[in-house]
């Protein structure tokens, strides 16, 4: 036993640390902020009555959040281990934990990092004189614009056809899109080169990744509130709908963002925690990072609605335009009397005095609302490389904003991929692992979503692969922490590690409210999963140049199964093992754990 523990501390000498607590903190916030803070957020802030969304979000925030995420670095600090080296030596049978927050951080990088191919696709394709989703290509006669593009818009184009080049459906497969595979080729290479030295390449690189995206926003957010319509989309954000605080489904959604957008349960905080220095001041770590991830969820919102406004006062006055020429066109009416202030004004007044004719263009004309196009919710992919891309064509030098966009989420991407590629590597080092493999196995399976299908192999994996998981693991921790590990044990060694206990505020969280929180999020994903029915996904039509809802095929039925069951059966299968390797080296006798 003394021999084993002077191994174990030698090992714990070995291990390398943060040069500062300031690089601890800035890897942990380029890794929580991420694309969800600028694509999720602000989508359920639009979706869940603008500012009233706030209120439950700072609510869950208090509740989950911030306990959770304190916890997760306490655990990493007190083992100086990787998710699951710390969960084994809490207990032999829970290993299982730590191993399930790998194989979900594996699916996670698996496919998170075509997203970072796309942002250089993007990025590439900005320094041109016309951005190519500005308008729509020729096709091969010469004789106008691509008949798909024109059913469509250049920016839906130009994403669907150019970037992807995707398929009709998940079951039409095609070769590789050589363009992407080059883009995510150079992101494993950088995603590679970041995580080289471990802590020592990733504790330089966070100094940039974590601080630049703010500049950019800032610049956005200057731009931004400068532009034609802003005010608008900033003014929908901020005026609450209050009713949405009686729609359950603004709850749920407010504490999952919140427990997503802090990357809790993927062994990322975890494993970088253990890199801390023993007596590190975690607690006050876990609260800053919090706060600051949902201050730039925000602040991005705030970015994002502005955009928001400026495209939606585009589109409305476009549609006004639209009617004002159909009205001249049909009317003998001088050129200059109709214009996009008075067009509601003269709709009444033809309709009156001229009902017959009117009657017969009425099917043409459209229904300008520029509410409605506030009320335009869109998340994900859609927002990052549709809704701002058609935001940024239409602005001056489209240009400069263009790149410093797609720089920004690029930073965003490769900042939450060091974390998601530290939560693998960490642990496996014990298994002498190299980093290069981990980076080589994962580009080579990421290849698949280059094809024509893998945009839906993407959504299979972004829709599946981690919620039902992270939710099963985070649930484990906190009553393992709580009631196996024991709250008290848990005390003492907080109080070892920073000369104090906790006070109520967290022992209530740990104990009581994050787990009923964390039981109902789990059982609402169960029965909504039930109640849905055949999953579906959006799939490219071409004819019709916009997305249809399609039911997922038999096999990527089966294949959502094995996604939402294979990290969750970690835990009780590594437990099994445990439990029967114990029988077989000590047959029936007692055995003390």
């Amino acid at each position: 036993l003394h021999s084993a523990l002077k191994r174990k501390d030698a090992n714990m000498e070995k291990r390398p640390n943060w040069e500062s607590p300031i690089q601890f903190v800035l890897a942990c916030v380029s890794y929580a902020v991420g694309l969800g803070n600028v694509w999720r957020f602000p989508y359920l802030c639009q979706m869940h009555g603008g500012g009233g969304f706030l209120i439950p979000y700072l609510i869950m925030l208090l509740l989950e959040g911030v306990p959770l995420f304190y916890l997760e670095l306490a655990i990493g600090q007190k083992m100086s281990r990787g998710s699951i080296g710390a969960w084994t030596a809490i207990s032999p049978y829970l290993g299982g934990v730590g191993l399930a927050s790998v194989v979900t951080s594996l699916y996670l990088c698996l496919y998170y990092n075509i997203i970072n191919a796309w942002s250089f696709w993007y990025l590439f394709h900005s320094f041109q004189s016309v951005l190519p989703w500005a308008e729509c290509p020729i096709n091969s006669n010469r004789t106008g614009p691509i008949e798909e593009c024109e059913r469509a818009t250049p920016t839906q184009y130009f994403f669907f056809r150019e970037t992807l080049n995707i398929s009709p459906s998940i079951e039409e497969n095609g070769g590789i899109h050589t363009g992407q595979a080059m883009c995510l080729l150079l992101a494993w290479m950088i995603t590679y080169l970041f995580i080289v030295r471990g802590v020592k390449s990733t504790g330089k690189v966070v100094y940039f990744t974590a601080t630049f995206p703010y500049v950019v926003l800032f610049i956005y957010l200057i731009r931004g509130i400068t532009l034609q319509g802003a005010f608008n989309g900033i003014k929908y954000m901020f005026i609450p709908k209050m009713e949405q605080l009686a729609n359950p489904n603004t709850w749920i959604n407010a504490a999952t963002q919140i427990f997503f957008s802090l990357g809790l349960g993927f062994g990322s905080l975890i494993a970088f925690a253990s890199y801390n220095h023993y007596n590190n001041n975690f607690e006050r770590q876990a609260i800053i990072v919090s706060m600051i991830n949902s201050g730039t969820s925000i602040f991005a919102s705030i970015v994002t609605f502005a955009i928001y406004g400026f495209k939606a006062t585009v589109n409305y006055e476009n549609c006004l335009e639209r009617v004002r020429l159909l009205l001249l066109n049909t009317f003998n009416i001088a050129e200059d009397s109709i214009t996009n202030d008075n067009v509601f004004t003269w709709i009444e007044k033809l309709n009156t005095t001229y009902p017959v004719q009117f009657a017969e263009i009425e099917n043409q004309l459209e229904a300008c609302d520029l509410e409605s196009e506030l009320n335009t919710a869109v998340e994900g992919a859609g927002l990052a490389f549709i809704v701002y891309s058609e935001a940024i064509k239409n602005m001056p030098l489209p240009q400069l904003w263009s790149v410093l966009y797609f720089f920004m989420l690029l930073l965003l991407g490769m900042g939450s991929m060091l974390g998601n590629v530290t939560a693998i590597i960490t642990p496996l080092r014990d298994f002498k692992v190299l980093n290069g493999v981990v980076c080589l196995f994962c580009m080579l399976v990421g290849l698949s979503f280059t094809t024509t299908s893998g945009n839906y192999w993407f959504t299979i994996f972004n829709d599946y692969a981690a919620t039902f998981s992270l939710l099963f693991v985070v649930l484990i921790e906190v009553i393992t922490v709580s009631y196996i590990y024991g709250i008290r044990r848990f005390e003492k060694d907080i109080e070892d590690m920073l000369g104090h206990r906790p006070n109520w505020y967290w022992k209530i969280m740990w104990t009581i409210t994050s787990p009923l929180l964390l039981i109902f999020l789990f059982v609402t994903y169960i029965v909504n999963y039930i109640r849905g029915g055949t999953p579906t996904y959006q799939a490219w039509d071409k004819e019709l140049g916009k997305t249809v809802v399609k039911e997922y095929p038999i096999f990527g039925q089966i294949f959502i199964g094995l996604l939402l069951v294979s990290s969750v059966s970690c835990v009780p299968l590594t437990a099994l093992y445990d439990r029967m390797l114990l029988y077989i080296l000590h047959g029936k006798k007692p055995i003390c754990i």
